[in-house]
């Protein structure tokens, strides 16, 4: 929401009062009350879906394999079994997993924001924190960056990968871990880290 106030000033003539003049100002703000109630409940809706196991145990599921392990296997797999592709794609994701690593951690401390299980009492912890703080997603940075990069080097693995990535952000709003603005703060980061690695052909000359 927008409200209006000062920031851009104009003069107009009064009606009907010769030489007087009034000076308008306006100023549209943002208003971050309203925008961190939107958050908080958007992130108590999905959790409340964790309620029925259906929903909690596939994005349980998602949850623990964006920890690492699927980007991890696919980093050992891909030099075996497609060859100079698979070298080189493994070595960008390499290279931009210490990148998200190293910006996420900044990111995170600086923001400080307390993940949403712990500042809101309708929202419940369905897994395990990996640290204190929510802001912003690193599984959701991490999720993103890699399948750009597996994506543009093997794109049928596009269909794979891309609702893999989609359900890991949903997972970790839904198990109460942070809010829907970490999530797309992560998928940003990363999308840049991903296509940054990418133009610059980094790694490429190393495998």
């Amino acid at each position: 929401m927008f409200r209006q106030s000062s920031l851009k000033t104009r003069e107009d003539q009064r009606p009907g009062v010769t030489g007087a003049r009034r000076t308008r100002t306006y100023r549209v703000h943002f208003d971050r009350e309203h925008w961190v109630a939107r958050d908080t409940a958007w992130a108590t809706r999905l959790n409340r879906a964790t309620h029925y196991r259906a929903v909690l145990l596939p994005l349980a599921a998602a949850s623990r394999l964006g920890d690492g392990l699927l980007w991890y296997g696919l980093m050992l797999a891909l030099p075996f079994v497609a060859g100079r592709e698979g070298r080189v794609c493994a070595t960008q994701m390499a290279i931009a997993g210490l990148m998200c690593v190293s910006l996420y951690w900044v990111l995170k401390r600086w923001a400080a924001r307390p993940r949403p299980f712990t500042v809101c009492s309708d929202i419940r912890l369905c897994a395990r924190a990996l640290d204190r703080f929510s802001f912003p997603s690193g599984h959701t940075l991490h999720a993103v960056a890699f399948s750009l990069i597996v994506v543009e080097h093997f794109p049928t693995m596009g269909w794979a990968l891309w609702p893999f990535t989609v359900l890991v952000a949903v997972s970790r709003v839904a198990l109460g871990l942070h809010y829907p603005s970490d999530v797309a703060a992560g998928a940003l980061i990363g999308a840049g880290i991903g296509w940054l690695v990418l133009l610059s052909g980094i790694g490429s000359a190393w495998s």
